[in-house]
């Protein structure tokens, strides 16, 4: 029996503060308790987690929510993680080296440092990306879950790429598949 893959403890972390930011604290919670995942109020993870814990919480979210509404939530998570890898994870001196630099260098440097730790956000998935003209990035999550997970990435990735490569990036998200099978295919506009 393999170990399950463990994605960074933000996806749980920032889909919460996403969910006060958009509900306010108490219809937040009371959002989580109806959804089975009142486990998390006060609780949440420090640490690497198994990637299930996050799918869960979306499909639980999905339940009691429109797609819509979901898709903003994990966008602005995704958006918040961004954030604080920018903060925490991605260094200064890192940062100031992509933001002068022609976009299409930057990404490419940006994506291959970001390849290196693919495995915290994509965990048992693959991720891939391709540069040129129209750089394009690729996430495939096998474990299952829905494709409106796909709205955490391009979040992620956006405020990503609006910080470091250019602030007038834009992003067309293509997402397909079903349940343990999604594939997410961004392409950039840099």
């Amino acid at each position: 029996m393999s170990t399950p893959a463990k994605i960074g403890p933000n996806s749980i972390i920032q889909t919460v503060a996403a969910l006060e930011a958009s509900y306010g604290k108490h219809e937040a919670e009371a959002l989580l308790t109806i959804a089975r995942q009142g486990h998390l109020i006060g609780n949440l993870p420090s640490e690497m987690v198994e990637e299930e814990k996050f799918h869960a919480l979306v499909k639980a979210l999905e339940r009691e929510m429109d797609s819509k509404r979901l898709a903003a939530i994990l966008n602005d998570s995704g958006q918040r993680t961004a954030a604080y890898l920018l903060r925490v994870r991605i260094p200064g001196f890192f940062q100031k080296l992509l933001k002068p630099l022609p976009p299409g260098l930057a990404f490419k440097l940006l994506f291959f440092a970001i390849g290196k730790n693919a495995w915290t956000f994509a965990g048992s998935g693959d991720f891939s990306y391709t540069s040129g003209t129209t750089p394009e990035i690729t996430v495939k999550v096998t474990f299952p879950t829905l494709p409106v997970v796909g709205n955490f990435y391009l979040g992620t990735f956006t405020k990503l790429l609006k910080e470091l490569v250019n602030p007038e990036t834009t992003i067309d998200a293509s997402i397909t598949g079903e349940s343990g099978d999604i594939t997410c295919r961004y392409t950039c506009h840099i």
